[in-house]
């Protein structure tokens, strides 16, 4: 056992006496000691059933003869942290998830993990720390929130963003406002449309880690408890077989998640954890690699806020490995993987069916033939750019108008309040990136803004900071290389007319190349300088990296 280095021999009676401390007997010292990574809180709606979920796994590790021992995991509630400084800590803390658990999981030489995380960072940030550390893991989430219910309609918390902007533009009263923030998140988990937080434990299913039911069974039935038991009893399993993440995450593994986001229309953020995912297992997945498995990947589903499904639906309808069985027909997916079940996906994808061809389109009657997520290059983001496809109007997915530019999201939200923008502009906000924010801070108030006033099929929005998985419309993300390291963005000036072909993964700023060069002598970089402790160091960190490349860091 991997514990033995510290429980083992006379030499190490003062690591044992520390662990009778724990009031461990020996019995429990003997047994593989299996580190528990709660990422239980008391702030985040997604995180405050991870007690029960905790509990469980405890009982199912014990219950197949482990010795199971909690510690925690940090986590942010991207809602809460939005629209504030909040949100530029968010992304940050993916990291600080990843280095804090490598650290406690190698401090005490657990012999084997279970990963209990529920929200946006916990997800990919754990999935990170268990290729480094690489003992038997398993994931098993909280699980996603259950949807509100307003007028005969079901709602998410996009609904209540949105909610705010028509508010706002003067369509709803102040009591139909108080009605959507009482009703739109009715119960805990992550929130309930395809956002980040259910699309990376949907795809934590594909990739192998988490057992069938993972990134789909809701946070309130019981169900979710079963599932618990059964991650704790199937890590034990893993340890006897000697299975580890870097066996179950390979290469084709990522190939089937990427297949699977496309399918599902997984939130933007995908193209930003996925790859951080894969760099630890020493897998490169480059943008480029998006928009070909994109191109032969059908859209299957258009959950919320694409559509108006919702993640218990695509539960009942059979969940992620029905959506997989479809992939699999025309030979989309690679079945031969080794999952966390210790059987291969094959083997994992009997007794799937589609249960509901309204839910899970059927792979020859997709709603697009092309996925989710595309990646646009241009003058403007040479090095590349995100949308969410699947979620932009048809009108839009070309569009053509003039600029309407702000340095932040506060200024942005304030234009739009103030009607500054009109149908046809393309809104900019930049100095939102990974060092600019700093943070990269991710904006669902712009967005909802312009949904909730009626423009989200005239109005195009770009950034270099990240708009939310819970976004719709023609909304583009990650735009690199970001303002303050003199990407084209920061050149931009108002009025000047931005070209979009999503199609055609094309984003064109419609300026000669020479005025852009005199601009660049003229026009200065905006740099923050009010940045303090870790915020700073990490804004430090992405400056020194290749601005090009930050998305796959």
């Amino acid at each position: 056992m991997k514990s033995d280095a510290m429980k083992k021999g006379f030499d190490k009676a003062p690591q044992r006496s520390l662990l009778h401390a724990l009031g461990l007997t020996q019995e429990e010292i003997d047994r593989p000691l299996v580190g528990i990574v709660s990422s239980y809180n008391e702030i985040v709606p997604g995180h405050m059933n991870l007690d029960k979920i905790t509990e469980a796994v405890k009982m199912g590790v014990a219950m197949a003869g482990g010795t199971p021992i909690v510690f925690p995991a940090i986590a942010v509630c991207d809602g809460i942290a939005m629209g504030h400084q909040g949100m530029k800590y968010s992304l940050v803390t993916r990291d600080l998830i990843a280095d804090s658990t490598e650290a406690m999981a190698l401090a005490h030489a657990f012999d084997a993990l279970v990963m209990i995380p529920n929200c946006d960072k916990n997800v990919p940030g754990l999935l990170m720390a268990a290729a480094r550390i690489n003992v038997p893991t398993i994931f098993v989430s909280g699980g996603p929130m259950l949807a509100g219910h307003i007028d005969g309609h079901k709602t998410s918390l996009s609904s209540m963003f949105e909610a705010v902007g028509a508010y706002q533009a003067g369509k709803i009263s102040e009591e139909k406002l108080t009605e959507y923030e009482l009703k739109t998140c009715p119960t805990c988990g992550s929130c309930s449309g395809m956002y980040t937080a259910n699309s990376h434990n949907c795809l934590t299913e594909v990739l192998g880690m988490g057992l069938p039911g993972n990134g789909t069974i809701p946070s309130v039935y019981s169900k979710r408890i079963e599932l618990a038991k059964h991650a704790g009893m199937q890590v034990m399993e893993l340890w006897k077989q000697n299975i580890r993440p870097l066996d179950i995450m390979t290469e084709k593994a990522f190939h089937n998640a990427l297949c699977a986001d496309m399918a599902l229309g997984c939130s933007t953020n995908s193209m930003l954890h996925l790859p951080a995912i894969a760099n630890e297992c020493g897998i490169q997945i480059n943008l480029d690699i998006a928009n070909e498995i994109s191109a032969k990947t059908p859209n299957l589903c258009h959950l919320a806020p694409a559509g108006p499904t919702y993640i218990e639906e695509l539960d009942a309808a059979g969940g992620v490995y029905a959506v997989l069985n479809e992939l699999n027909k025309k030979g989309l997916i690679y079945t031969d993987v080794m999952t966390c079940t210790g059987k291969t996906l094959a083997e994992n994808l009997k007794g799937h069916p589609n249960l509901n061809p309204d839910v899970i389109r059927p792979i020859d009657h997709p709603y697009s033939e092309t996925g989710g997520i595309a990646v646009l290059r241009g003058n403007l983001a040479p090095n590349g750019c995100v949308v969410k496809q699947s979620a932009v109007a048809p009108e839009m997915l070309v569009h053509e108008g003039p600029a309407k530019v702000y340095d932040s999201e506060e200024e942005a939200i304030a234009g739009i309040f103030n009607r500054e923008v009109q149908a046809g502009d393309v809104v900019v906000i930049r100095y939102e990136g990974p060092a600019g924010g700093p943070g990269m801070r991710e904006m669902l108030s712009p967005t909802s803004a312009i949904a909730g006033m009626g423009l989200d099929k005239q109005v195009a929005l770009i950034t270099d900071g990240r708009f939310s998985g819970a976004t719709r419309g023609a909304s583009i993300g990650h735009i690199s290389p970001e303002a303050v390291s003199g990407g084209t963005i920061a050149y931009v000036k108002n009025n000047d007319v931005i070209a979009i072909d999503i199609p055609n993964h094309s984003i064109t700023l419609k300026v000669s190349d020479q005025e852009l060069e005199k601009r660049k002598e003229t026009m200065p970089i905006k740099v923050k300088t009010n940045v303090k402790g870790y915020l700073k160091r990490y804004a430090q960190m992405v400056s020194s990296a290749d601005k090009g490349a930050i998305i796959n860091k």
